[in-house]
């Protein structure tokens, strides 16, 4: 196997976990999580400089989740690293008195922010990225938004603000699953030609065809660390609810609970796809 195929694999091991820890708390928004994964896999076992030995590094790439609510994939991948026990997480998340709660929170080693009012991150990662700048540091900082998150004016602030400054230390992801939790976003409020709207605020633009292909989001990241004296915001067409047949371009797994036989399916379907990723 390759490096990419290491990362599928990966991101479908985490999908599990995510399973797991959705079906264990009845509680969750298992549809992002799902189309998300790919993004957050490719980030931290590829891209970032991060590591739970170096998580009070000055020097560390910063990572902001501005869909926090899909928090739950984020908790799979920093137990993966070794943040923290994996399994707390899991069988915690979401439970009273938990410290892995429905949205990042920093007691949680990893996160870097307190997130899930939607539409902060970019404004966040202006403000640590233009840190670096004024430092003579070298981070980077990374967000990930949702689409429909982008409905939220707070974000075109920030997007002004990146494009002003020329952050090309500031890398942007919007995860394009095209759903939200009362529909689609082209229904409920158009973001489309999101690319465009990043590109009028000076941003460098790279739209992957499909956002839960580790091998293009690789190519997408590795572009974005070549550009200079601009922002980039990688535009990653997804599939909400991504792995799971019942689960996939489905508005009701925005936050939907499973069942037994809807868990033990989605296991096996899980199980099935990453055996497949073995055979050349």
């Amino acid at each position: 196997m390759n490096e990419t195929e290491l990362l599928r694999k990966k991101a479908y091991e985490l999908r599990r976990d995510i399973i797991e820890m959705v079906y264990r708390s009845r509680a969750g928004h298992v549809g992002g999580d799902l189309s998300v994964i790919d993004i957050l896999t490719t980030l931290y076992y590829h891209v970032m400089n991060v590591s739970p030995e170096r998580r009070n590094d000055p020097d560390r790439d910063r990572f902001l989740l501005s869909k926090g609510h899909c928090v739950d994939a984020l908790y799979c991948v920093l137990g993966d690293l070794g943040y923290f026990d994996k399994q707390e997480a899991i069988g915690t998340f979401s439970q009273f008195g938990s410290r892995f709660i429905g949205h990042p929170n920093t007691e949680v080693p990893g996160i870097e922010l307190n997130s899930g009012s939607l539409g902060h991150g970019i404004s966040v990662g202006v403000g640590m990225a233009l840190a670096a700048k004024m430092n003579g540091q070298d981070y980077r900082t990374y967000v990930v938004c949702g689409d429909g998150e982008m409905e939220e004016g707070s974000n075109y602030e920030g997007m002004m603000a990146a494009g002003h400054y020329k952050l090309d230390n500031l890398c942007v992801t919007v995860d394009v699953n095209n759903l939200q939790i009362s529909g689609r976003t082209r229904d409920v409020m158009c973001s489309e030609s999101l690319g465009r709207k990043f590109e009028d605020f000076g941003f460098h633009v790279i739209e992957v065809a499909d956002g839960n292909d580790c091998a293009q989001l690789v190519r997408a990241y590795e572009e974005a660390k070549n550009v200079k004296d601009r922002p980039s915001a990688v535009i990653a067409h997804t599939v909400k609810g991504k792995g799971v047949s019942f689960m996939e371009d489905a508005a009701s797994w925005h936050h939907g609970v499973l069942n037994e036989e809807q868990y033990r399916q989605a296991m096996a379907e899980l199980e099935e796809k990453e055996a497949s990723l073995w055979i050349r």
